[in-house]
């Protein structure tokens, strides 16, 4: 196995990190939540001037082109440095759109790639207990739609988004603009600053082709998980740097406490849990971009990006002490990053049930099963 980057992914990586890095430090961080600004502006401007806005869009809707894998180390560094820009949702929805309807969407996709215009998703409602709430239904002029897409992020600064909604063949994303007659938002804010709308739909009626087919479904889900176990990846690798820096300085009982066994302990499991998150996502991004299906392996990445959240999530807190709860220290920041990502993702009960399910309809699991012996990975 050859976890090798090409020398365009280690400078991609190294860009972005050194961009997070500038713009998001602690008082940057800090100016920012007493701001009740919902999104970095500056930092999204750098992001479109840099081009890692688009990324993951094809070279024939105006983007780079580029694979799963450059997108998982720009996100990486954004769950790093813990910046609120919406690089994975507006990627990720235009890309569908590229892929599944062009033409319909060309006017659309030219807004997005030039970011005159940021488009947002929902992916993970069907992960909700109480299943989808919008439904769709085929009509002369297209598709009607009535109900509610629960708690879509990015909504304030979107001008459009990309929701899951019950048809008669399934579930189907379909692109919604904000500003469609019979669209009505409930606005919020989510625990770690991230702006959250209710889309209530009143007999709103969208052309044939924005209801996308439900192959789309899936293929969205797949990349939907890379995504934000990507900024997993970044929020909980950070979470442990700052954590270890932070017990090998506090001293209690005349000693460093990183050189207490329960301490090294915990933290020795927290460093397990972000390495066989970055193992299984590794693999999960390799096959997207190799066109292959990942339907498992989504599933395992999602699970694995839900654990790993909470437990070096609650174990940073804990080992940081009273101090971890003081808003004015930067910590607490990384659990709510974590535990929305959690959320995100479908939760790890709900997750780990939809594994359970498809491993008992399937005998063959794997690599070895799919690939050939002597495929270079």
């Amino acid at each position: 196995m050859d976890f090798t980057l090409t020398e365009d992914q280690r400078a991609i990586a190294d860009m972005a990190g050194g961009l997070f890095t500038d713009f998001c430090t602690d008082e940057r961080l800090r100016e920012f939540d007493v701001s009740g600004a919902l999104l970095m502006q500056d930092l999204w401007q750098t992001c479109v001037e840099t081009g890692l806005h688009s990324l993951y869009i094809p070279e024939s809707a105006g983007g780079s082109g580029l694979g799963m894998t450059e997108l998982m180390l720009v996100l990486e560094a954004q769950g790093r440095g813990l910046g609120q820009v919406p690089l994975w949702r507006h990627q990720l929805a235009a890309t569908a759109l590229a892929t599944f309807a062009p033409e319909y969407f060309a006017a659309q996709l030219e807004t997005a790639a030039s970011a005159d215009e940021v488009l947002t998703l929902s992916a993970g409602d069907r992960s909700r207990s109480t299943g989808l709430a919008l439904t769709a239904t085929q009509n002369a002029d297209g598709w009607l739609l009535q109900g509610t897409a629960h708690a879509v992020s990015g909504a304030t600064e979107a001008s459009a988004a990309l929701v899951l909604a019950e048809t008669d063949g399934g579930v189907r994303p379909l692109c919604v603009r904000f500003d469609s007659e019979g669209l009505s938002r409930v606005e919020g804010v989510l625990t770690h600053g991230e702006s959250v709308a209710d889309l209530v739909f009143d007999q709103v009626q969208v052309g044939a082709e924005a209801v996308l087919p439900v192959a789309a479904t899936d293929w969205l889900e797949v990349r939907a998980i890379a995504a934000q176990a990507s900024l997993q990846l970044g929020v909980s690798a950070e979470q442990i740097r700052r954590t270890v820096e932070y017990v090998n300085e506090r001293t209690q009982f005349e000693r460093r406490i990183g050189q207490f066994q329960a301490v090294q302990m915990s933290m020795a499991d927290c460093q397990v849990a972000v390495e066989a998150l970055r193992s299984a996502l590794w693999q999960l991004c390799y096959r997207i971009d190799a066109g292959l299906p990942a339907p498992s392996e989504a599933l395992a990445t999602a699970w694995l990006a839900t654990e790993a959240g909470h437990k070096i999530g609650h174990t940073a807190q804990h080992v940081h002490g009273g101090i971890g709860v003081d808003l004015t220290y930067p910590i607490h920041r990384f659990l709510y990053w974590s535990r929305a990502l959690s959320l995100g993702l479908g939760g790890s009960r709900a997750t780990l049930e939809r594994l359970g399910d498809w491993l008992a309809t399937h005998d063959t699991l794997g690599w070895k099963y799919d690939l050939d012996e002597n495929h270079a990975l």
